[in-house]
């Protein structure tokens, strides 16, 4: 258990470190253009996402997501003893990471975002980017497409930062930390809630779905 949860926080460090750092970077190399620092953000933080799922999945199963921790936990796949403690430490990794990007970039450790993302429009997207991300996770880490889900999430979130509107986030732990930087990906505060309601409510969609799925397998 004490490998499994420091490898959650490290995980969650370094795909903040990404997140956060990839879109200062990208603001900053792309004069104004935000389409293209949107794609720079979306591209470094899909490879990343790859390369920590190699890393970490064999120890801790590299959830780096609340979300996902309870998805999987009311499956049956992962044991409930871990919920708590893997969602700590995806928090406090999450945290780090911004803070981390932030001391890389020699900007104030400590901000709290301005950035506003709010509406029907951002909530939906959301929920939708949370759903399939947790469907493709609970069903392929079923079959015999688990070798490739390292590639599938990862690709997954490239395409969802770009097909929808809230450029998902997907992440409980991610929105939380990314609402402590007011930078490109950050999100204001009073925003922040809402997002995490929407992907609570796009995980439990996606559970529901998958019982429906095997029931009729069955």
């Amino acid at each position: 258990m004490g490998r499994a949860v420091a490898a959650e926080a490290i995980g969650s460090a370094f795909l903040l470190a990404a997140v956060v750092g990839s879109g200062i970077m990208g603001e900053l190399l792309s004069g104004g253009n935000v389409a293209i620092a949107l794609l720079a953000n979306a591209i470094a933080t899909g490879g990343a996402l790859y390369a920590l799922i190699v890393l970490f999945g064999p120890i801790s199963g590299a959830h780096f997501n609340p979300a996902v921790t309870m998805a999987l936990a009311m499956r049956g796949m992962v044991g409930r003893e871990r919920i708590v403690p893997y969602i700590a430490a995806q928090i406090a990794g999450a945290v780090l990471g911004v803070w981390l990007a932030h001391l890389m970039f020699e900007l104030p450790i400590l901000e709290i975002s301005t950035k506003t993302r709010w509406g029907i429009g951002p909530w939906a997207g959301e929920i939708t980017a949370t759903f399939g991300l947790i469907l493709l996770i609970g069903i392929a880490a079923r079959r015999a497409a688990e070798p490739a889900l390292p590639a599938a999430v990862a690709c997954y979130i490239v395409g969802a930062y770009w097909f929808t509107s809230s450029t998902s986030f997907a992440n409980p732990a991610v929105t939380i930390a990314r609402s402590l930087s007011n930078t490109f990906a950050g999100i204001s505060p009073a925003g922040a809630p809402a997002f995490i309601v929407c992907q609570f409510v796009g995980a439990a969609l996606a559970v529901g779905v998958m019982r429906y799925l095997d029931s009729t397998r069955s």
